[in-house]
């Protein structure tokens, strides 16, 4: 791939012109809401309490200011605006996330978190306890030890504060949505030491999808009390409970037997109003703070997660034949999966004086552990859909039969412990570096669904990485690290692979302009694992594994590229962020591979304000990504084509549009607008199936803040 950083890098960094920075020094008297610039700070990328600038990877930040303009309210929408991060769609209420060619497997809260159960997200994740989203590319060996040289998901909790605030707001929408949210934080004793947040959140929807519906509710109860100007204690419990019918099990057949691709409507689901898919979360957790007057500050926290999910399901799958539309199968089941997490993270950081200079640094020590079980209950019948017209049109279902009796399927422990570190070095006034390790050691037990994820593992990741300031506005900088990902899958000799390592390495420019409103940077990265598992079969009668279950091999994956990102205001008035990510991904033979991946994709939003006009505000945010791929080679077995067939998805791009304006004393009044092109595409290639996205939609709010 040929990359031309030095001319992307400049064209970034020079755009901004004389003209515009005399405008802001005549016009930057005005109190302006500032998205994503480089001057917050992102310890849960190396532990050290750096910048934007100062941190030598990438990071993107989309905070709360984002997500009420645009409506983003659950975490599948906000990270489709995130540049680098592919939401991967694969059904309504499991999603998959990947980054650089890999999958996303580390979500964290305030910077701790065990890696997401086998990489998916359940049910949809309300925004409204989150102050903000950082996704941190490449990987994080630092701050999580194990997964993939992908990205990092971190939300940040909303805190309590001592001044206080009101937040109320009531939504409308498509397809039957209505929302009501609430946020109240302030003191509540006289000498404001002790602070309480609360915050709630209902939102129920239909869909354009046949038969479906949600119906989430978010609690969040946050405590903070100063016990000494130095000691404080931060408390909490968030609760969401998202209840969805009609739910998508795997998604839509998209080939005949013959190949040729099935036309289905918009709302074409393969579910039935039976199904449906319950997630419950809980979390509690406690923090104790202390900030020394020398700068030192130490942070102790547990946190202890539960979530709960009961779900009736329907998988669709077979291939019809294109004469009769019949030959499509179901597969009904119902699953139980209880789960916990207890998660221990202590830290200490501070300055340190070597050789005449002042440096920082950073000490951990963390440990989770993880235990999850599911239950299931198999269908003692296997009814068949009707043709495909009747079924995906017409919206004849299969009827639900009757289960045999519960059954244990999984009952897995994992504990993850953790000793990090991490030192930034302030060799001169314009060189800097940040130097680290993190040693895991990983123990896991338990059987899931036959196999035994009994194992033993251990590994230590460096990182290191060096920052130079050009000028007042330009740094050059280049980080190193590696990571380690135990695996889920099993060869053909049904034995779980051994864990894939991964290396990355990155580069690139960061920049600010401004009076460091305005952030724009240029990267080059390259991310590589080793023994990664790729699909290699089925096991058959008589093999090792379970019968219709896949088995696979661990191949060497490269995956190169570049980004280019902005962010923050070119205007008081004009906000703007984005960017543009180049991506190859290859295998160890050099063959293209997770050709599901885009390869080239364009992200951008930006908003504008008139204060003389009710402070109306406008703004856009647009995705564009080209053409993907999957091949299906199931379908040569039912003998009509010989080869393996390709299914594409086109390039595309979707337009999203909004508009506020302040219609009263602390009233705002907005309008979104998703998907104004009414663009038609599959959310997804991942599985091979693949359902279709939201067509164009609006939504109406009112929010009453004081």
């Amino acid at each position: 791939m040929r990359i031309p950083l030095l001319l992307c890098a400049t064209s970034l960094c020079t755009f901004a012109s004389p003209s515009l920075a005399a405008e802001d020094e005549e016009a930057g008297r005005d109190t302006i809401v500032v998205t994503g610039t480089a001057q917050r700070e992102t310890p849960s990328v190396t532990g050290l309490a750096l910048t934007l600038r100062e941190t030598p990877q990438s990071v993107t930040v989309l905070d709360r200011q984002r997500i009420e303009d645009f409506a983003l309210n659950n975490v599948n929408d906000l990270l489709a605006q995130a540049l680098g991060i592919n939401v991967e769609r694969v059904e309504t209420d499991r999603t998959e996330y990947t980054s650089r060619g890999f999958d996303v497997t580390n979500f964290q809260i305030d910077g701790i978190g065990l890696p997401l159960r086998w990489g998916i997200a359940y049910g949809e994740t309300d925004t409204a306890l989150y102050e903000k989203v950082e996704a941190i590319r490449g990987a994080n060996a630092l701050m999580t030890g194990v997964g993939n040289p992908s990205a990092t998901i971190n939300y940040v909790r909303k805190r309590p504060t001592k001044d206080f605030h009101l937040k109320a707001n009531a939504q409308i929408g498509s397809w039957n949505q209505w929302r009501v949210d609430g946020d109240v934080s302030g003191a509540v004793t006289k000498d404001g030491k002790l602070s309480l947040r609360l915050i709630y959140a209902h939102d129920q929807r239909d869909s354009y999808l046949r038969y479906n519906h949600v119906n989430r509710n978010v609690l969040g109860v946050l405590a903070a009390y100063e016990i000494t100007p130095q000691l404080s204690l931060n408390a909490g419990y968030t609760y969401q409970d998202n209840d969805a019918r009609g739910v998508l099990w795997g998604s839509l057949p998209l080939i005949y037997t013959n190949g040729t691709r099935v036309s289905y409507p918009v709302s074409a689901s393969t579910s039935a109003p039976w199904t449906f898919w319950n997630v419950t979360d809980q979390t509690a957790f406690g923090e104790l703070e202390w900030k020394g007057q020398n700068g030192w500050q130490a942070r102790g926290r547990y946190t202890y997660n539960k979530r709960n999910s009961l779900a009736k399901l329907l998988y669709g799958y077979g291939y019809a034949d294109a004469t009769t539309g019949l030959g499509n199968a179901a597969w009904p089941g119902i699953y139980r999966s209880p789960y916990e997490q207890h998660l221990f993270d202590g830290q200490a950081s501070g300055p340190v004086h070597l050789l005449g200079r002042e440096h920082q640094i950073s000490l951990g020590l963390s440990h989770g552990s993880m235990h999850g079980q599911e239950f299931s209950q198999s269908t003692l019948s296997y009814p068949s859909y009707a043709s495909v017209t009747d079924w995906a049109i017409n919206g004849i279902y299969p009827a639900e039969g009757s289960y045999a009796a519960e059954v244990q399927s999984e009952d897995s422990r994992d504990q993850l412990t953790r000793v990090y570190g991490a030192f930034h070095a302030n060799f001169t006034d314009r060189l800097k570096g940040v130097f680290g390790a993190s040693a895991i050691w990983l123990r896991s037990s338990g059987t899931s669904y036959d196999v035994d994820q009994t194992r033993r593992n251990s590994a230590l990741s460096p990182y290191a990485g060096l920052v130079f300031d050009a000028s007042k506005q330009v740094s050059f900088y280049a980080s190193y690290t590696d990571i380690y990902n135990p695996q889920k899958e099993v060869d053909l000799t049904n034995t779980r692979l051994a864990p894939a390592k991964g290396t990355s390495i990155e580069g690139g420019i960061k920049s600010e302009w401004f009076d460091k409103r305005l952030f724009a940077s240029a990267a080059i990265f390259r991310a590589r694992q080793t023994g990664l598992a790729e699909a290699a079969g089925v096991f058959g009668v008589g093999e090792a594994g379970r019968v219709g279950t896949s088995y696979y091999r661990g191949v060497d994956t490269t995956a190169r590229g570049f980004e280019l990102e902005i962010t923050g205001q070119i205007t008081p008035q004009w906000s703007i962020s984005g960017g543009y990510t180049g991506l190859e991904v290859k295998d160890q033979n050099g063959n293209p591979t997770r050709t599901y991946l885009p390869t080239k994709s364009l992200k951008l939003a930006s908003t504008y304000a008139i204060p003389a006009l009710n402070d109306l505000k406008l703004g856009a945010q647009w995705r564009w990504q080209n053409a993907i791929r999957t091949t299906d080679s199931s379908v040569v077995y039912y003998g009509v084509v010989s080869e393996p067939v390709t299914i594409t998805q086109k390039a595309y791009g979707v337009l999203d549009l909004m508009a506020s304006a302040q219609v009263a004393p602390h009233v705002r009044a907005s309008v979104n607008l998703r998907n104004a092109g009414n663009v038609h595409y599959l959310g997804s290639l991942k599985w091979g199936q693949g359902f279709y996205a939201a067509p164009r939609s609006v939504m109406a709010s009112v929010q009453v803040a004081f």
